[in-house]
């Protein structure tokens, strides 16, 4: 990669944001587009923020920013104008810049969709979603986009309770009565991230019959067990390629190369095989 005064510029912001994989992918499609432009990491701090984005607006260059955790829903304040979809979310994760404006978009719907879509049809599927933090918004928006019965369970039922009246879904007040009931289980929580993790319920619970998805992008605790008892899973690995993708859509117009930016996570433990046997055709509920 050779950078000239007249490469653009796109990133990613977040606090900590070592750990992030987007680069990888995003700068190999930029590459593969041909594209004169770089993808770099922000690590920027919560009370920073605000002063770091608006510092954006003045790099002429600057086409697009990825944005994760704690700032997507900070984000959305801060742009001037917000799709309809990341209005609805509550948060966005993809900025576009302009002419000094910013524009706020949510691909973490079209991500997690398409993940789940890899695994399961979702219509008329009762799902529970374990969590109420900022990435449940996303998920709890395309599920009912795809017409999915919805419950929703959080360690603090306050917030679950709140979160589920706002999205229009079902309070599940007892995991365990729950998964008897669904077909599909979605982890949206950080729990799993680290193998030393307290498991958020009994995983024997699980029978073979589910669906699980963990939006965490490695194999978890959860999903060990769930391939153990021979469920259908998949980790998050897929929904970071794809609301990637559409971020990229967005910014540049082209078509991304869904292929090659697969390809450059394999090292990664981007689950390869399954991507093969994704459902051909997607769209997006209307």
């Amino acid at each position: 990669m050779t950078l000239k005064g007249s490469s653009l510029l796109f990133g990613v912001v977040g606090h900590p944001i070592s750990h992030s994989l987007s680069p990888v992918f995003q700068n190999t499609a930029l590459e593969y587009l041909g594209m004169d432009a770089v993808y770099i990491p922000f690590d920027v701090p919560p009370e920073s923020f605000r002063d770091f984005i608006e510092g954006m607006r003045a790099l002429k260059n600057l086409v697009g920013l990825n944005v994760t955790v704690p700032h997507k829903e900070v984000a959305l304040r801060l742009a001037d104008r917000v799709s309809d979809e990341a209005k609805a979310i509550g948060a966005v994760n993809t900025l576009k810049f302009s002419e000094g404006l910013i524009e706020a978009y949510n691909t973490d719907w079209v991500g997690f969709l398409k993940t789940a879509q890899m695994v399961t049809e979702l219509k008329g599927k009762k799902v529970l979603v374990l969590g109420a933090g900022g990435a449940s918004r996303a998920v709890l928006y395309a599920l009912k986009k795809a017409g999915a019965k919805v419950y929703l369970w959080n360690r603090t039922q306050e917030k679950a309770r709140s979160l589920a009246e706002e999205f229009g879904v079902q309070l599940a007040r007892d995991i365990k009565t729950s998964l008897m009931e669904v077909e599909v289980v979605v982890n949206t929580t950080s729990v799993g991230l680290r193998d030393d993790d307290p498991p958020l319920f009994d995983y024997n619970l699980l029978t073979p019959d589910k669906v699980v998805i963990d939006i965490i992008y490695k194999e978890t605790p959860l999903l060990r067990r769930a391939r153990e008892i021979g469920c259908k899973s998949m980790n998050g690995f897929p929904m970071l390629v794809y609301q990637g993708a559409e971020s990229l859509r967005l910014w540049t117009g082209c078509e991304p190369p869904l292929k090659v930016m697969e390809l450059s996570l394999k090292d990664y433990g981007y689950p390869i095989e399954h991507s093969r046997n994704r459902l051909q055709t997607f769209q997006q509920p209307s």
